[in-house]
């Protein structure tokens, strides 16, 4: 073989090295795309809010499959027919204890939701990981959430009206608590695959 010959095998072996890194990459590049746009779909809102709070997509994204994964491990539970009657007459109770006394309707409330988050099987210990588990399966509902329970924090100082608020942003989620679990059995299976 002369040199040439050699020259041009080497070249096109070169070729084909850079053609294959190109690929990679692109194909590296669509799966992140890919991966981005399903937990943008996933997780709505949340997704926004936690870039921002992170400043970084891959952090963010890091950030929210591993809240994906935790929830993907808990065992939840269907409510019974008694749980649910329950639940709702304590609701009718708390509905009817706002017209006296405002600030504790909406701290009877938040405790509902905690009672009812743990009857569904989420873990109750801390608010923030609260509002993380909730938002692998409630990406838009968290929101309210968040708004009601900075709003009875400070409930002896809020007015009637902003107390109102709460106890309606509490009426939000503990509706969709209240759900069927479908949607927890169907918590997003990439979270698993990542």
């Amino acid at each position: 073989m002369s040199f040439d010959n050699l020259t041009v095998i080497n070249v096109l072996i070169a070729i084909g090295i850079i053609a294959i890194v190109v690929v990679a990459a692109w194909v590296a590049r669509r799966r992140t795309q890919a991966r981005s746009a399903e937990l943008q779909r996933q997780f709505g809102p949340e997704y926004d809010r936690v870039l921002e709070q992170v400043g970084n997509r891959a952090r963010a994204e890091r950030a929210l499959l591993a809240r994906a994964r935790r929830v993907h491990h808990f065992r939840f539970h269907e409510l019974s027919s008694g749980d649910r009657r329950r639940f709702e007459a304590t609701w009718a109770r708390i509905q009817a204890q706002f017209v006296d006394d405002p600030a504790l309707a909406a701290v009877s409330a938040n405790q509902l939701i905690s009672e009812v988050m743990r009857a569904r099987g989420y873990p109750t210990d801390d608010f923030e990981q609260r509002v993380e588990d909730l938002s692998v399966n409630y990406p838009t509902v968290v929101q309210h959430y968040r708004a009601a329970h900075e709003l009875t924090r400070s409930a002896p100082q809020v007015d009637t009206e902003q107390l109102r608020q709460a106890v309606v942003h509490y009426r939000v989620l503990f509706g969709e608590l209240l759900q069927d679990t479908n949607r927890h059995s169907e918590v997003w299976r990439g979270a698993t695959a990542s």
